[in-house]
């Protein structure tokens, strides 16, 4: 009994006495494990209905801005209105029409998906884990300027080439983003400030690069890259050749899409199928818990953002290798950052960022035709993204509007969709 009671006494004096979680790791961690359940209201028909208000705010902002209009409702209200309508209709079929109307707007709209799926998931990882990645704009510049080297350096059959140039864009990424998961396990240093910190020196570093001879068109002296090989292009997914009818432009849509949706049923399986899965999930439900029961939270912070840095520079390497086939000062926009907007509004669970990421891409190519055809500034593209974020930002709000019922205290313990 002696013995017992020493064992005892030392398990205790090596946990923490006031800030140890009560019950054990499968009580501290059930919500993680649970029943799967699909809460329909928050994952699905929230976000709906968060869509809908921005874009009927959206439709109210087109007519309040047409000044020739607002002017009639004085004198004609009828005809006011009639105008007004006839504006915000033609608005949103020009965005429609855009988007999917046809073999070229899907083909845009995928384009411009692809990229922001991976950087979307780079942020979700993060949010998992409770961890807020600001730095996927940056983790993508680094990774596409690895993607870029390989692109243009070697010169390999095609099925050789291109994977070698994901593996590049990976290793960058993942590089780029383990820094601030190091410092954050490390020294405590929030990954906030890291990676805005780390996303000007990406793009500042890529601006110096791209004046380097090394990397430097020859014959240019703006800062232009060479061009990646065409053995390293992402293969188009659609050609004139065997399409049996014209297109408007011909289709840039490429393999980066089957590769982001790829990603995005690894990064599920990872998430909700594995150990290192649960593990990821659980530091970000718990970090103190996570402890308790045995994980190494620093590195699992530091391999959390090591994953997220990865399919943020697997977005670059998408820009690179895909749609611009080289590299120019800021060559991935502001993907990054809309990527929070995505990870936002899925869920942070990888089949809402590729719902996300389509919608995006759809706003994105919908509204260079909705200001060609309807003379609407594409400024309100942003402004309906804007509008989506904060509708998402503010689920009570949404609910108490077109007053949803509240989750059910099973529901709110569901982690996942298809858990």
């Amino acid at each position: 009994m002696a013995d017992d009671r020493d064992v005892t006494d030392d398990v205790a004096a090596e946990q923490p006495s006031a800030e140890t979680p009560s019950g054990g790791p499968s009580e501290l961690f059930s919500d993680l494990t649970g029943v799967g359940r699909f809460d329909w209201r928050s994952n699905a028909l929230v976000p709906l209905l968060a869509i809908i208000s921005a874009l009927i705010v959206g439709a109210l902002i087109i007519a309040f801005g047409d000044l020739d209009t607002l002017k009639l409702w004085g004198s004609d209200p009828g005809e006011a209105f009639s105008q007004t309508w006839t504006t915000v209709k033609d608005a949103y079929v020009a965005l429609f029409e855009g988007a999917v109307g046809g073999w070229t707007p899907i083909s845009e709209t995928l384009t411009r998906a692809a990229p922001l799926i991976l950087a979307g998931l780079a942020v979700a990882v993060g949010f998992q884990a409770g961890l807020f990645n600001i730095g996927a704009n940056g983790q993508m510049l680094i990774g596409g300027m690895f993607a870029l080297v390989i692109g243009f350096q070697f010169s390999l059959p095609g099925i050789i080439h291109i994977p070698l140039v994901i593996a590049g864009g990976l290793l960058g990424g993942a590089i780029w983003g383990a820094i601030p998961g190091y410092l954050r396990a490390k020294t405590g240093a929030h990954e906030v400030i890291t990676t805005i910190m780390l996303n000007f020196i990406a793009l500042r570093l890529v601006d110096y690069l791209l004046t380097v001879n090394y990397f430097q068109l020859e014959g240019r002296n703006d800062p232009v890259s060479k061009s990646v090989a065409e053995s390293a292009r992402y293969p188009r997914l659609l050609s004139a050749d065997w399409i049996p009818f014209e297109f408007t432009r011909i289709p840039r849509v490429h393999i980066g899409i089957i590769i982001a949706v790829i990603t995005a049923w690894v990064i599920w399986w990872i998430l909700y199928r594995s150990t290192i899965g649960f593990e990821f999930r659980a530091v970000g439900a718990n970090p103190d818990g996570a402890r308790y029961a045995g994980m190494n939270v620093i590195w699992l912070y530091v391999g959390v953002m090591a994953v997220a840095g990865a399919l943020a520079g697997l977005g670059g390497a998408d820009q690179v290798a895909g749609t611009l086939g080289r590299a120019t000062p800021g060559f991935v926009g502001v993907i990054g950052f809309d990527a929070i907007a995505l990870a936002l509004l899925g869920r942070s669970h990888p089949a809402g960022v590729v719902a996300a990421g389509l919608l995006f891409g759809g706003l994105a190519a919908g509204g260079q035709q909705m200001q060609v055809a309807a003379d609407v500034g594409i400024d309100i593209v942003q402004v309906i993204q804007a509008l989506i974020i904060m509708f998402i930002a503010a689920p009570a709000l949404i609910k108490a509007i077109y007053r949803v019922k509240a989750e059910t205290e099973a529901a709110q313990l569901t982690s996942g969709w298809g858990t």
